[in-house]
């Protein structure tokens, strides 16, 4: 049998499930990824599991997301995740050492292995020819125990790269062009894999930026062949001999095609609020801009920096621009200092921040209410930035640097100069803040701040219930709009009541005042369109709400990783049978479900009735057996306990 790349990873891992299209297969994790805005409670579940050390070959533990320490949550949540990454036998990254996924492929990423992170854009390491994929925290927990990973069978995508990039077109071009193409649901329940002779002309770092963005199309992983630019990119960080090769068999097939031709392409840009809408940079140029920053885990590289450099050497940025420099990794800005970048940026204007994730979590950075926002970063969901109103936009680093010496957006392609050429940095490689666990684990005690409390303990689900819907969403609702990331959220990441606190306050102000007053009769449900719950893996934006009394939500369709989370999290995922009745439910409305415990053991579509009304709707589950025992049990946690007994 011919495979591709990701048939071979995934049958050199499958412990369970063959490789059918939607049938459940269970992989075995080499690696785990954790980040602060989702490891705390990770490390408080391996605490409540007893577990001495973990089982994978590496796991890693970085702090990229929540940097400012406004107070003393930050700083004590740290010190917690160090002495949980020393007791659980965990590589810790330090703050400042860079944000976690260009780390993690500077650090460890290996071809031919898997890695599942708590962050959505893990699949950025795809590109290192790894099945690297992102979940729910509760899932990286049974992954780090030697549990295997469990996921629907997907659909590989075989995505064809002919040509060559013309000057003033990068990588972030491709992945925007894929967006343009398929929509932030045209990857849900398939890899997407590239391949053909347009591989040649990009860097490892370049396929970085394209499996990064990925997570937007709502892809299960992305996948790159290991190849030349693989080992080169490995010889440069000390690591050539854990190289080797793996591309596609001759005759390999792929469940769908698509084709690019590189040399086609032009710079392009993401509109306001979607990452999928794209249009050419020269259909917007001329609109004024407040910012333009330059960064993030979707352009992390020292090409994508020093390009903009270049750009900018010599010059200053328009009035009023903030030009916002976010590097991506502690060696990174080295290579920077060392090879006079920095100092390029500072004479521009530019203005310098640490090394970490900043403003694309919208921790810092925020741009100026009814100003335009240009950013090298992932993703532009409404409030993302920490401004309510805010106007982003998605484009490469070409563009970023052209559009804040005009001080509005610019076609790079008219700059009058000549295309730089950014040759590679002299090796340096640092590993000082990255701290390896100990050999003996034993008397190492956690170090918990008055910040940190338990995962609250959550009931099974009842067999006959009547509940209202507190809220009815409408299409492409992420995660940030569940619960907002920033300053202002993150500090309470280990703390379930007090950032429960800030559930759907983007949508609804009401909501949570209302939920509380509503679980003490029983709970509510939240009803919903396509692609529900996009964006970040953050288990949060299911544990929160359920903390407030969620119990069921309703929708056309989920982003795959969330409707994970709420089953982990003992909430029932449901789907519309028939979209259109999506419209005969109202907010406020009362739905009744009557022998649910059969329904979830038994019948994946059964019909709850709209409570006064005399109407039906029709539901579906599509629940696996595993899915229906741990939403039997209440949740995750539960089932664990339960099967430890």
């Amino acid at each position: 049998m011919q495979l591709n790349v990701a048939e071979k990873l995934i049958q050199d891992h499958l412990v369970s499930g063959e490789m059918k299209t939607g049938e459940t297969i269970g992989l075995n994790i080499d690696q785990t990824l954790t980040q602060d805005a989702t490891g705390t409670l990770v490390m408080l579940e391996l605490e409540a599991m007893e577990i001495d050390k973990v089982s994978t070959e590496v796991s890693a533990q970085y702090v990229d997301h929540n940097l400012i320490q406004g107070d003393y949550r930050n700083p004590d949540d740290h010190n917690f995740l160090r002495s949980a990454s020393n007791k659980f036998g965990i590589h810790y990254s330090q703050p400042g050492n860079g944000v976690s996924h260009p780390v993690h492929m500077q650090e460890f990423a290996k071809p031919g292995k898997t890695l599942l992170g708590s962050d959505s854009h893990t699949c950025a390491n795809g590109a290192m020819g790894m099945l690297a994929m992102g979940a729910g925290g509760i899932d990286v927990t049974l992954a780090m125990t030697g549990e295997p990973y469990y996921v629907d069978m997907p659909k590989v995508m075989g995505v064809e790269l002919t040509g060559r990039l013309p000057e003033w077109v990068s990588a972030k071009d491709v992945i925007l062009e894929m967006l343009r193409r398929h929509s932030v649901k045209g990857g849900v329940g398939r890899i997407i894999e590239y391949y053909g002779d347009g591989l040649d002309d990009l860097s490892a770092m370049d396929r970085h930026v394209i499996a990064n963005m990925g997570a937007e199309l709502g892809a299960t992983a992305s996948v790159f062949p290991s190849d030349e630019a693989v080992k080169k990119f490995l010889k440069s960080q000390d690591r050539e001999d854990e190289w080797y090769e793996l591309k596609a068999d001759e005759g390999a097939e792929y469940d769908e095609y698509d084709q690019i031709n590189l040399s086609e392409l032009e710079p392009l840009i993401a509109k306001p609020t979607s990452p999928d809408n794209v249009v050419p940079v020269s259909e917007v140029a001329g609109d004024e801009i407040y910012q333009s920053y330059i960064g993030s885990s979707a352009n992390p590289g020292y090409h994508d920096f020093a390009i903009a450099s270049e750009i900018v050497k010599g010059s200053v940025i328009a009035p009023g621009t903030s030009f916002d420099i976010n590097p991506t990794s502690r060696q990174m800005l080295q290579h920077l200092v060392e090879n006079g970048h920095i100092a390029n940026f500072l004479s521009a204007g530019a203005r310098l921040h640490q090394a970490g994730c900043n403003g694309c979590i919208g921790m810092g950075q925020a741009p100026a209410t009814g100003h335009n926002s240009l950013r090298t970063t992932p993703r532009n969901f409404p409030g993302r930035s920490g401004t309510v109103e805010d106007s982003v936009f998605l484009c490469s680093p070409e563009t970023a640097a052209a559009s804040a010496l005009a001080g509005e957006i610019t076609d790079p392609r008219t700059l009058d100069m000549d295309y730089p050429e950014i040759p590679d940095p002299a090796p340096k490689i640092d590993h000082f803040l990255m701290e390896a666990p100990p050999e003996d684990n034993s008397g190492i005690e956690l170090d918990k701040g008055p910040n940190i409390t338990a995962i609250p303990e959550f009931d099974a689900i009842q067999d006959s219930f009547d509940l209202p819907v507190l809220l009815k969403v409408g299409d492409n609702l992420s995660t940030d709009e569940i619960l907002a990331g920033g300053s202002r959220v993150l500090p309470f990441r280990s703390n379930i009541h007090e950032i429960s606190e800030f559930t759907f306050e983007r949508v609804d102000e009401t909501y949570t005042d209302d939920a509380k007053e509503l679980k003490e009769k029983g709970g509510h449900i939240v009803v919903g369109g396509y692609n529900y719950a996009q964006g970040s893996s953050r288990e949060h934006a299911a544990l929160a709400p359920r903390y407030l009394g969620l119990r069921v939500v309703l929708v056309k369709d989920y982003a795959r990783i969330h409707r994970q989370n709420l089953i982990n999290f003992g909430i029932l995922p449901l789907t519309f049978v028939n979209d259109d009745e999506y419209k005969l439910i109202e907010q406020g409305a009362v739905l009744e479900f009557r022998n649910t415990h059969d329904n979830i053991r038994s019948d994946e579509t059964f019909e709850v009735e709209i409570k006064g009304t005399g109407q039906t709707v029709e539901v579906r589950h599509d629940l696996n057996d595993r899915h229906k025992e741990i939403l039997l049990a209440g949740g995750i946690i539960n089932w664990v306990k339960e099967k430890q007994k």
